[in-house]
């Protein structure tokens, strides 16, 4: 029993991950194949289905869209309407939400999380990592006594889900590791840990320094 459990769990090891990286690609596939238009597929132009189209067809129009608008004219036209978008009271709530934590996450040279922290969380004496992602905005900093941080803390192992806080900064602890690091620690739910360090002599309270 102790060998095929071995032999078992290596195996589980290596498609676990491959699995789940299939099935989240999938799930984004179907997800755009959805926004192809019947009169697009592939029976209504050509007769006949063929497997894979409407995909293809999603990726050339996302190609030649960021195409179109990386030059100065596309640029303008998208100015125009984004500002048509903004007059719209619904849309303009969700689009410019949408648009802004794309522009963060997937914009070259874009940061969403700053730095890798350590927060009690979700209550004193519990620890979890958190990512700063900035500071408090205006309002929210107006009804707030001293320095506070904005902090994401994610789920494991999803961390595309997870908790926004807003915490002093003498309560946050800066970590030793890179963002990257610390999603795999996330991730893995503490198995992966990160390469060891020294530990500090003093808790290593985060610095005041601009994060706007």
């Amino acid at each position: 029993m102790r060998f095929l459990k071995r032999y078992f769990m290596t195996g589980l090891l290596i498609w676990l991950p491959l699995v789940a990286t299939i099935w989240v690609l999938a799930m984004l596939a179907r997800t755009l194949v959805s926004l192809v238009p019947a009169f697009l597929s592939p029976e209504a132009l050509f007769g006949v289905d063929i497997p894979g189209f409407e995909l293809a067809l999603v990726l050339v129009v996302v190609f030649l869209t960021g195409l179109v608008f990386a030059n100065f004219i596309g640029r303008a036209l998208l100015a125009r309407w984004e500002a048509l978008l903004s007059h719209i009271p619904l849309v303009r709530s969700i689009y410019h939400s949408v648009k802004q934590v794309g522009d963060t996450v997937f914009a070259p040279g874009g940061q969403a999380f700053r730095e890798a922290v350590l927060v009690q969380y979700p209550r004193e004496g519990l620890w979890t990592i958190g990512f700063i992602t900035g500071v408090p905005c205006e309002q929210a900093a107006a009804h707030l006594p001293g320095d506070y941080v904005s902090i994401y803390v994610p789920t494991t192992p999803n961390p595309t889900s997870g908790f926004f806080l807003m915490l002093p900064r003498t309560d946050v602890r800066l970590l030793d590791m890179s963002v990257e690091t610390a999603l795999k620690y996330i991730i893995s739910m503490g198995v992966v840990a990160p390469p060891s360090v020294a530990a500090p002599a003093s808790p290593d309270i985060l610095p005041t320094r601009s994060l706007t």
